[in-house]
């Protein structure tokens, strides 16, 4: 596996550049000539990327930071993303990934400013857990959840109620959003934490002994009002397939998304694997190819039982689309040039 010093966006010295042929103009030129080819794009490229770390009543996890800024460069560098459309919501940004923290950024980063045509690239990296859900039409009464940072708990009877933002939840924004080129990409599961030898699980406990809070069905009942759709419609809908686009799941279902404690840092395995991969292949191909190849680097790399998984809109061709329903803007590559320093 290639050091991570080589995906790392170094800085080279001028006197370098120079023995290379490579003058600070024509550097300059050459920037110009890429910044503008990304603003010449037809549709706007939004990305709303979450990693958390720390978390005030759950064990905190390392590598979910990385996670998400190992997704901006490879959004931005090889997928031509402007830097000003990818947000990042996480311990160290101005925004904080509370639960309204995400709610906020997402409606107003992506559903405010998506257009039909547009490109749209959701990530959470961060603790998953399970709730019990008495209404589901799905196959299992618990729903999937998704972390954030200042997760609460309350006792109610013999259950608790927790403040994390449902699968369902998720279901609804994702139907708000105004294009149909929408990825969602989560590095998180809800089979059970803790350490399998070097990785660390992104998963806390959950399951029929944890219900929502009143404040995320008070939030879900505010988006069905605003979609027009019944609690009825919404769980034949979530039965029948995703809300659209393309959903990248780092791990099956009662499976593990393990955090690799690599040299000298910690990341997702499958975040760091996948953006290697795209990084460095010509022509990733379909997607299925993509998950696959993924998938077998995991086991190689890290001896995890983690199989990501990938679904796509019901009846579509999301599954013959480019990964992230755009085209890659720049070459192959393991690093890239973002500063000259002149010594």
């Amino acid at each position: 596996m290639p050091n991570f010093s080589r995906r790392r966006f170094i800085q080279f010295t001028g006197s370098a550049l120079t023995a290379l042929g490579l003058s600070q103009l024509k550097i300059k030129n050459q920037s110009l000539r890429y910044a503008k080819a990304i603003a010449s794009s037809g549709n706007r490229k939004l990305a709303l990327l979450v990693g958390i770390n720390n978390y005030q009543n759950v064990t905190n996890l390392q590598g979910a930071i990385t996670d998400i800024y190992l997704q901006k460069e490879l959004l931005v560098h090889r997928f031509g993303f402007n830097p000003q459309d990818v947000l990042l919501v996480s311990d160290e940004s101005d925004i904080k990934p509370t639960r309204e923290g995400i709610l906020q950024a997402f409606e107003e980063h992506l559903i405010n400013q998506a257009k039909p045509g547009d490109t749209v690239v959701y990530h959470f990296s961060g603790h998953g857990s399970q709730v019990l859900e008495t209404d589901s039409s799905l196959d299992s009464n618990l729903n999937s959840t998704f972390v954030p940072s200042d997760r609460l708990i309350e006792q109610a009877g013999q259950q608790s109620t927790v403040s994390d933002i449902t699968g369902k939840t998720l279901f609804l924004l994702m139907s708000a959003i105004k294009t149909d080129n929408l990825t969602v990409v989560l590095d998180s599961c809800y089979s059970g934490g803790g350490k399998r030898g070097n990785l660390t699980v992104r998963s806390i406990e959950g399951g029929e002994d944890y219900l929502s809070s009143s404040l995320e069905q008070e939030y879900q009942q505010k988006w069905l009002s605003k979609l027009k759709l019944s609690p009825q419609e919404l769980a034949q809908r979530r039965k029948n397939s995703i809300a659209k686009g393309v959903v990248i799941a780092s791990a099956r279902e009662n499976q593990i998304a393990a955090e690799a404690h690599l040299d000298g840092f910690v990341t997702g395995a499958f975040t760091y694997l996948m953006t290697q991969y795209l990084w460095q292949e010509t022509n990733p191909g379909r997607i299925d190819n993509i998950i696959a190849n993924v998938s077998r680097s995991i086991n190689n790399s890290f001896s995890s039982n983690q199989k990501p998984e990938f679904e796509v809109l019901a009846g579509s061709d999301n599954d013959a689309q480019p990964i992230y329903f755009s085209d890659r803007s720049v070459p192959p590559a393991e690093a890239v040039i973002t500063q000259v320093m002149v010594i």
